[in-house]
């Protein structure tokens, strides 16, 4: 191949490689550098589908660590979620017939529901499965991951009390071996101030978001057990 045709295969293929990225999903760049989980098979570029009912998995392992479904991960901006009509599903939310992306930095981690869960708004929950934050590098969307839940994160959202677990990754990640919110503050200045600041944030100056601090692991996990027995009732 002669020194022209190299540079006309080379300018073809950057173009056909800008096109290929000129329509990215959702309109977000590098969408497509984010993973699904293995188990989960895309039906379209709003929706994956898994072989298990979510909602039906034990919350709690043996080892004391619960389960966590990744719905967003570590510095991702697309809002996605367990579905409410297939709880076989993971789902792209919609908001103003628009999928929904958070105008504001990347999430500082992992975001996801605990499934087997429901907090009522009287135990201050949103009769939703209980929001986690989860400590630790990104992890594919609709995985499971296996979190130790060290504090809760008390929010007011439009004057409601909305309250978020917090966690860390239990394998592979530096905060794996974290218990304490004491603990993540001693070995990890700046972390807690930069969750609480996110979520008090990220839905901009009017968006009604209110930070009221952290509380232990002790009452997360009242938190938490409230939330498996009022789930379990309501079957």
């Amino acid at each position: 191949m002669t020194r022209p045709q190299i540079l006309t295969a080379i300018t073809c293929l950057a173009l056909t490689t800008t096109m290929a990225q000129a329509d990215p999903l959702g309109g977000l760049a590098f969408s497509d550098t984010t993973p699904h989980a293995a188990t989960m098979t895309p039906t379209d570029d709003f929706t994956m589908v898994g072989p298990e009912d979510l909602m039906q998995m034990d919350p709690m392992n043996a080892d004391g660590t619960v389960r966590a479904i990744v719905e967003i991960p570590t510095g991702t901006s697309a809002k996605w979620e367990v579905s409410k009509d297939d709880p076989k599903a993971v789902y792209w939310e919609y908001k103003d017939g628009q999928p929904r992306v958070v105008n504001y930095l990347g999430y500082p981690g992992n975001y996801g529901a605990i499934p087997g869960t429901a907090l009522p708004k009287e135990l201050g929950g949103d009769g939703d499965p209980l929001d986690v934050i989860v400590l630790g590098q990104a992890a594919p969307r609709g995985q499971i991951v296996d979190v130790r839940v060290i504090g809760v994160l008390k929010m007011l959202d439009g004057g409601e009390q909305d309250d978020k677990l917090l966690g860390v990754l239990a394998k592979d990640s530096p905060f794996a071996h974290i218990e304490t919110m004491a603990q993540l503050d001693a070995e990890y200045p700046g972390v807690s101030q930069i969750i609480d600041l996110w979520f008090a944030n990220y839905k901009g100056p009017d968006g009604g978001m209110e930070g009221q601090g952290f509380e232990e692991a002790d009452v997360a996990q009242e938190v938490l057990q409230a939330a498996v027995a009022n789930f379990a009732a309501s079957r």
